[in-house]
């Protein structure tokens, strides 16, 4: 028999083994809250923040928006592997590979750079958890550049960290966005520096646009028993008078 306080120091390893992942992923950004965040850009509804990074040329971004579309049609587009093509600036290519699930999945994806600095490709492990209580998803987004082969002509960027936090408010979503990448090779960090502030200023407005696109409509959060989002589905609709339910 087993003495009960073995079993919760058991209980709690497994449960420290389950979450020190998303710790650790999660402890190579700056929070959202930091001090030392520096206003960089504003519009209407968007506002960019870059903070410096130790040990790195390359400076992180916090971007905050209100977008006008709901928390569900943006979980369409974010689930979707291809959707980086439609909203994230600069991407040309993406899609899906390997095994995974909606809570832990793999990404490939090519972004454009400036002539004459070689295009960049990423090999991305996204994870997606959030609660029905208060509506939130929050995603990780981590570079696992190991997981497929290099390929011809393209600078694979071993160093990436992203976060992104959906809040719903209504039928608009809060989200931020943070990021700090280190794009390899060689090119100078004044470059990357400069283009931070609009890349996500570009990208945030597209997203808006393309959630809410006709394919990107209705759509809904499935939670489990204990309120854990689990899946974003297309809602299901009754069938009209006549049609065969067969």
């Amino acid at each position: 028999m087993h003495n009960p306080s073995t079993q919760a120091v058991r209980r709690s390893v497994i449960v420290l083994a389950l979450i020190f992942p998303l710790l650790a992923a999660a402890a190579q950004l700056p929070p959202e809250d930091a001090d030392s965040w520096t206003l960089r850009k504003e519009t209407d509804a968007i506002r960019v923040y870059t903070m410096d990074q130790p040990n790195s040329s390359f400076q992180a971004f916090k971007a905050v928006a209100m977008l006008d579309v709901p928390i569900e049609n943006l979980m369409a587009v974010m689930v979707n592997p291809k959707s980086c093509v439609e909203w994230v600036h600069n991407c040309s290519e993406s899609h899906a590979f390997g095994e995974g699930d909606f809570y832990d999945r793999y990404a490939y994806s090519v972004n454009n750079m400036p002539w004459p600095v070689a295009d960049r490709d990423y090999v991305l492990r996204i994870r997606t958890h959030g609660n029905r209580e208060d509506g939130e998803i929050v995603m990780d987004l981590n570079a696992v550049p190991q997981r497929l082969d290099n390929k011809e002509g393209l600078v694979r960027v071993d160093s990436s960290d992203t976060y992104y936090r959906f809040v719903p408010m209504g039928g608009q979503t809060r989200m931020i966005w943070i990021q700090h990448t280190d794009p390899n090779g060689s090119i100078p960090g004044w470059l990357v520096n400069s283009l931070l502030v609009d890349i996500p200023i570009k990208s945030m407005e597209q997203l808006e646009r393309v959630a809410s696109k006709t394919r990107y409509q209705n759509y809904e959060l499935v939670y489990d028993e204990e309120g854990k989002l689990t899946a974003v589905v297309p809602e299901k609709t009754e069938p009209k008078s006549g049609d065969d339910d067969s």
